[in-house]
């Protein structure tokens, strides 16, 4: 079986009029059409046709749902129609969030809380590498994908390729591992983890479960083997492995050094500005919260709420759009919305909602103007990034029937 091309399950056929408007849909946008619309009762066998007109194409697929149950419930049938290909589930990884704010009329300030669900998180990270390792991939997610997300060439550039008989220095590669925010241990490994027991360098991905243990003679490569977490038992032996960055937010140290100086004269910028304004408490806030973060970046190449600060290290301008996990598509993907009467609208209203809390923020010196670029897309914006696109639904509006443009929508 060619493990490059999506192979769907023989054990579903296409019934009635699936086959149908299998050929119409496909035919359509083979021949270059952006948008279609998919419109069928609960129970039609949407999901199956979907999958159907992902294996005639065999394109990288993005599929949108508007919530984490429903996305769930699209990705296990998804599996079940590609059981040898990559599909990935892609939704928010916070069991509890409570964003970072500030209420003015009662001085509060809410320091971000979060509880991060430590298997969704291990799927984000699996969801991004198989985008930029293979093009059998299909992502089911929520609209967290139009928030930003690490840069993808940074991402990439990160990466570690390891290859049996090759030679390496250990010591450079436990350097870049650290680069790549992996943290040492001596005791036992978890996502993200790596241990070095002489020339045995063991560590966990941050989107697997498995330990990857690599054997040196010298500087040489000897070995690579694929162990289970728990029981340590061989599962197979590698010629090649890449190994991506440990989070999602990364950089290079070249472009924090270079990033660091952008902050420091913004910072100095917003400071005068409150200073000639008589806003002496914003001006210091923002010194002491900004230089704190400056330190942890310079020390260790990461802060929390590094995105706040993504503009310096992406190169972008103010108000660019910033990457999301649409960007680690190709630009021959396929989208489809599913639910795409309530999941469009909601598309179109996370972006000023995000925007009114940081601007509270900005403007009481608890950011930088710069955190405001750290924001999901703008509704065009997100029809900027994808390619085609599939509108799923039962009861289609009239956006998704032709009747009304995206502007309307944003309204909504």
């Amino acid at each position: 079986m060619d493990k490059n091309l999506f192979q769907l399950n023989p054990d579903y056929t296409p019934k009635g009029d699936q086959a149908k408007v299998i050929d119409i849909l496909t035919r359509s946008l083979a021949s270059g059409n952006d948008e279609q619309t998919l419109m069928g009762v609960t129970g039609s066998g949407k999901t199956f046709m979907m999958a159907s007109i992902v294996q005639n194409l065999q394109r990288p697929t993005l599929v949108i749902a508007h919530n984490k149950t429903l996305a769930a419930q699209l990705a296990e049938e998804f599996q079940k129609f590609f059981p040898h290909n990559g599909v990935h589930y892609f939704v928010s990884y916070y069991d509890y969030y409570q964003p970072e704010s500030y209420i003015p009329r009662s001085d509060t300030y809410i320091e971000k809380q979060t509880q991060i669900n430590e298997e969704i998180d291990r799927f984000r990270n699996a969801a991004t590498q198989a985008l930029l390792t293979r093009r059998d991939v299909l992502i089911v997610a929520s609209v967290s994908c139009i928030y930003g997300l690490g840069n993808p060439e940074d991402f990439e550039a990160l990466k570690i390729e390891m290859e049996v008989g090759k030679e390496y220095k250990l010591d450079k590669i436990v350097r870049r591992l650290v680069d790549q925010q992996f943290t040492r241990t001596n005791s036992d490994l978890t996502r993200g983890f790596f241990r070095l027991r002489g020339d045995c360098l063991e560590l966990m991905p941050a989107g697997e479960e498995l330990v990857y243990r690599f054997s040196f003679d010298q500087n040489t490569l000897e070995s690579i083997e694929v162990l289970e977490y728990i029981t340590g038992n061989l599962i197979k032996k590698l010629n090649k492995y890449t190994i991506f960055p440990a989070k999602q937010y990364v950089t290079t140290q070249e472009k924090i050094r270079k990033g660091v100086e952008l902050i420091r004269k913004d910072l100095d910028k917003r400071v005068q500005f409150f200073y000639e304004r008589g806003e002496i408490l914003f001006a210091e806030r923002l010194k002491q919260r900004t230089n704190n973060d400056i330190e942890m970046l310079e020390t260790l190449g990461y802060v929390n709420g590094i995105e706040n600060y993504s503009i310096y290290f992406d190169g972008r301008q103010d108000g660019e759009p910033p990457s999301t996990l649409l960007d680690y598509f190709p630009d021959d993907m396929i989208c489809f919305i599913d639910e795409s009467h309530i999941t469009l609208p909601q598309i179109g209203a996370m972006y000023e909602g995000d925007r009114s809390r940081k601007q509270t923020l900005v403007d009481y010196g608890f950011r930088l103007p710069s955190a405001l670029n750290n924001r999901p897309l703008k509704i065009h914006e997100f029809f900027e990034k994808i390619n085609q696109v599939v509108y799923v639904s039962a009861t289609p509006g009239d956006f998704e029937l032709g009747k009304e443009n995206f502007k309307g929508l944003e309204k909504n």
